[in-house]
């Protein structure tokens, strides 16, 4: 079945429970087929875990580090503090 956006938009339901039974539809723009309205089919389900044993996380991951501290907080008298515009 054929139908054109216009017809599509205002009958998507109904489209949508002819393609889930089995019929063909085709989506056309100015009498030019344009898409086809197809039923969804996943791809799969996502497998967990590919990388386990793989990557190993340090320990001190949470520790603070004073230079990249100051770059956020900039203390007045951090010498890496941008210089203040006059």
């Amino acid at each position: 079945m054929i139908v054109n956006v216009s017809e599509a938009k205002a009958n998507l339901s109904r489209l949508i429970d002819l393609v889930f039974r089995g019929e063909t539809v085709v989506i056309a723009k100015n009498n030019l087929p344009l898409v086809d309205l197809v039923i969804h089919k996943p791809e799969g389900k996502r497998q967990l875990g590919l990388l386990a044993g793989q990557i190993s996380v340090p320990d001190d991951l949470m520790r603070e580090d004073k230079d990249i501290e100051a770059m956020f907080y900039c203390p007045a008298n951090n010498a890496l503090a941008p210089p203040r515009p006059l």
